[in-house]
């Protein structure tokens, strides 16, 4: 048997093993060459229908009506391969594969249901069905099969369980009841809006004029703030215009002090070039000198002539050398002065910058610090806040106790009180004796108090005298060891 070229059609490909060929090959057209193999597989999409029964975590049973449709990753060719080693040897639409993306389905929508509730499955049916269809494709992955669409229908109860029936039933009792109070409580609203229309229309005429004068003066303070606003914006404009100014200014200095500095440098190389041009026509002057006094002396002294104009020759060669070499020293010299200039330019305009950039880190990272600083008392003080129980109290009290608020308190109450030496005094005006009785109350009575009185004075005086250093008047007589004795 000889070569065989084949053909697939659009929705086809052919998987060719054998002969020269490691593993698979996959193409839509090839030669197959003896001793290989060639196998046509379909990579149109199949629907499969299913009713996956699974139990939430309350353990209550319930079918997931789901339609899927699965097919063969087209795009990928290593899914293609898999897909061809695994799938393609079985009819799409064969059992066995019918039971492979049924247990794949049926196994990852038991696991998901089983961790979610059945309010949440109920509700979330859209994230349900995004993790559902998930979960499911990882497992595909390996098949090289691919989810083009998934379908899940509303839930349903399995027989003998009534959950979503019972459901139904809950919503439409409470839309009744919802329904009765509604009418109620519109007769209520019909009976009272009379009322409250009038009351409203009063309120509203007194409260349309204290708007109106409240408006007018919020007008008033939003003008003189818009003023300021406009103001303040003028004059930050009006800065930074001028520090553009300044740093343009800035720039042409810099960039003048540049060009200055070359027009020196060229000036100096000027002034080079034309001694060294006029050395050149010097030499070459006395050349032309010694040239005609050689032609004249060699009529007259014709070796003596000779003899002389090596002479100056060769002193003309030399004074010429000695001028190119202090013009070249002079010239070098000035070039390198130059370089030096521009060097200690350029190192003092980076250490002004360097300088520039430290100062501006360091106040970012400052500022960086400070807000770090902020956001870490903040989460303190919450954590704090939160251990506490929400108890601003109890927190005030933590933070004053652990900043030592309050041993500072006590510290600063001893110094207030320490040196200090108080005197007590306690006198008292006697006190008659129970032997005196009821005759004593008679006419003595008076008598008694005013003397308790004058005996009083005299610890009084002392007393005062004592803390303040105050002495008594001279008419009430002075104190015992004074100037003079009480009178």
């Amino acid at each position: 048997m000889g070569f065989v070229y084949r053909i697939a059609s659009p929705s086809e490909y052919l998987a060719i093993t054998g002969y020269g060929i490691h593993d698979v090959k996959l193409a839509k057209k090839a030669w197959v060459a003896p001793g290989q193999r060639c196998t046509r597989f379909d990579i149109s999409p199949v629907n499969y229908t299913f009713e996956v029964q699974a139990m939430s975590a309350e353990k209550l049973p319930f079918v997931l009506p789901a339609v899927f449709t699965i097919g063969p990753r087209a795009d990928d060719e290593e899914c293609l391969l898999r897909y061809a080693k695994l799938i393609s040897p079985h009819d799409k639409l064969s059992h066995h594969v019918n039971e492979l993306v049924k247990g794949v389905i049926e196994g990852e929508t038991r696991v998901l249901a089983a961790s979610m509730t059945m309010e949440e499955i109920f509700r979330g049916t859209k994230s349900f069905k995004q993790a559902v269809f998930e979960s499911v494709q990882l497992e595909l992955n390996q098949f090289g099969l691919v989810i083009y669409n998934a379908n899940v229908k509303q839930l349903v109860d399995v027989p003998g369980h009534e959950y979503f029936s019972y459901l139904g039933q809950k919503t439409q009792q409470e839309a009744v009841n919802q329904a009765k109070v509604d009418v109620a409580e519109a007769r209520m609203k019909g009976e009272v809006g009379a009322k409250e229309r009038e009351g409203t229309t009063r309120q509203n005429a007194a409260k349309v004029d204290a708007e109106t004068k409240v408006y007018t003066v919020k007008r008033q303070g939003d003008g003189a703030k818009e003023e300021a606003r406009v103001k303040a914006e003028v004059k930050v404009f009006e800065n930074e215009r001028e520090a553009e100014v300044a740093a343009a200014n800035a720039g042409l200095a810099m960039k003048k002090a540049g060009w200055e500095q070359q027009a020196r440098v060229a000036e100096v190389e000027a002034a080079q070039a034309v001694a060294i041009r006029e050395a050149e026509l010097q030499v070459e002057v006395e050349r032309r000198n010694a040239a005609r006094q050689t032609e004249k002396l060699k009529a007259e002294h014709l070796s003596k002539a000779v003899v002389d104009y090596e002479m100056k020759v060769q002193q003309a060669n030399w004074e010429l050398y000695n001028r190119q070499k202090a013009a070249e020293a002079l010239l070098f010299e000035q070039e390198k002065e130059a370089e030096a200039r521009r060097a200690a330019a350029d190192a003092a305009f980076f250490a002004r910058q360097r300088e520039a950039e430290a100062e501006l880190y360091a106040k970012r990272k400052e500022a960086e610090g400070l807000a770090a600083m902020g956001e870490a008392q903040s989460a303190y003080l919450s954590a704090m806040l939160g251990a506490l129980g929400g108890s601003y109290a109890a927190l005030r009290d933590y933070l004053m106790i652990s900043s030592g608020v309050y041993q500072e308190m006590a510290r600063i109450n001893a110094d207030a009180v320490r040196g200090l030496e108080p005197k007590i005094s306690v006198w008292s005006n006697g006190g008659a004796g129970a032997g005196e009785g009821d005759a004593a109350a008679g006419g003595g009575g008076a008598m008694k108090e005013m003397a308790g009185v004058y005996k009083m004075l005299p610890p009084l005086l002392t007393t005062v005298h004592e803390q303040t250093g105050m002495l008594p008047p001279a008419w009430m007589g002075t104190l015992t060891g004074g100037p003079s004795k009480s009178s």
